[in-house]
């Protein structure tokens, strides 16, 4: 019997030893990683935006209405005399299934001539539909005025219209189109990247903690004086020479940095009425006094007819009926809140609505109860 009382002495001590390791993983806090590729950018990989003119044709009767646009006859004009087909001077052209277009795109970094981008047709004139048209030639420009792609094809219009004897149906846009593969780099975009002795980071949110967490994470795979921060947003990397270019950049983005702790910060859209908060939102003790105006006009038509065989006119008139009431004004005291659900719990216990909740909140930061950074949008 001792024997088996010591047993079930030690496996209790065991069990009770593992159930306190346990709790102690459980309650020790994560930190919360990032890589680097998510949180920066490579100076000089960048998208260029790319944008040209040109003519949709082989539309349904639905084109621009020549009259009223007369850049789309004297596109029409021009390309035809490119072709060598001279129109007699005075033409009036009546087209129905051409309409005049822009058309957009982005060039990728290290894109190279041959490869296919997918572009962007919209409508500039007055055309009802591009659905069923085909994009003609058309060179598109970057911002230096130098042609790097030509986009040409058929549109991919995602709506759907029809009209008959005055009354007309559609669903989403017709205006605007897209062609997948629709352009062909021409140009390549010169880029140092490959061949610079350093290599600069991006932060997508300018933090000096962040910034220098990431140097001490770099410093740490690819040794000492390997980056350096500038600032809070840039971040200076010298790469090693036993490795290739591509093959330290692709390591460089995989590595998990741990982020700082974000502002407190509240964001307030003026026009909605909606407020966003962060967690790193807190309160301090405050009263607050709230009450509601509103005002009521009500109006009513009167109709006042004229008596029998008096030659009177029938006359309109309205009475308005003007109404204010006025809530009664309550002073709360709102506790200081150590986080986010406090600081909800606390102002949902005014009972305000959204548009109210800005100017309680913006009286609250001047009052220096509310520890945010408030930005109104």
């Amino acid at each position: 019997m001792p024997s088996l009382f010591n047993t079930y002495t030690r496996t209790a001590k065991r069990l009770l030893s593992l159930l306190l390791a346990s709790s102690l993983v459980l309650a020790t806090p994560v930190a919360h990683a990032e890589r680097i590729k998510d949180i920066s950018n490579i100076q000089g990989v960048r998208a260029n935006q790319l944008i040209g003119y040109g003519l949709v044709v082989g539309l349904d009767g639905t084109g621009d209405m020549t009259t009223q646009t007369p850049f789309t006859v004297q596109s029409i004009i021009s390309m035809m005399n490119q072709m060598g087909i001279t129109l007699p001077p005075g033409t009036n052209l009546q087209l129905k299934n051409v309409a005049a277009v822009m058309v957009t795109s982005s060039l990728p970094a290290f894109a190279q001539p041959g490869q296919t981008l997918d572009v962007t047709v919209s409508s500039m004139g007055n055309a009802k539909s591009l659905r069923g048209g085909t994009l003609l030639m058309t060179p598109l420009k970057g911002a230096d005025g130098q042609i790097y792609a030509m986009g040409q094809g058929n549109l991919v219009v995602g709506g759907v219209g029809a009209a008959a004897n005055g009354s007309s149906a559609q669903i989403n846009h017709l205006s605007v189109g897209r062609i997948s593969d629709g352009a062909t780099v021409e140009r390549a975009l010169p880029n140092t990247l490959l061949n610079q002795d350093l290599v600069k980071l991006e932060l997508k949110d300018s933090d000096f903690s962040t910034a220098n967490n990431v140097v001490e994470a770099i410093n740490k795979k690819f040794g000492p004086m390997t980056a350096q921060a500038e600032s809070g947003r840039v971040i200076q990397v010298r790469p090693p020479e036993t490795m290739s270019r591509v093959s330290f950049l692709a390591n460089l983005e995989t590595i998990n940095v741990s982020l700082a702790a974000t502002p407190a910060k509240i964001i307030m859209n003026a026009r909605t009425g909606s407020v966003v908060m962060n967690k790193a939102v807190t309160l301090d003790s405050c009263a607050v006094s709230h009450g509601n105006l509103s005002v009521v006009v009500n109006t009513s038509p009167v109709i006042s007819q004229p008596g029998p065989f008096s030659n009177g006119q029938t006359v309109s008139t309205a009475i308005s009926e003007i109404n204010i009431n006025k809530e009664p004004g309550k002073v709360l005291k709102l506790n200081n809140g150590a986080n986010l659900a406090d600081v909800v719990k606390a102002l949902n216990s005014i009972g305000t609505t959204p548009q109210d909740l800005l100017a309680i909140l913006q009286a609250m930061k001047a009052a220096g109860a509310l520890n945010a950074e408030l930005e109104v949008i």
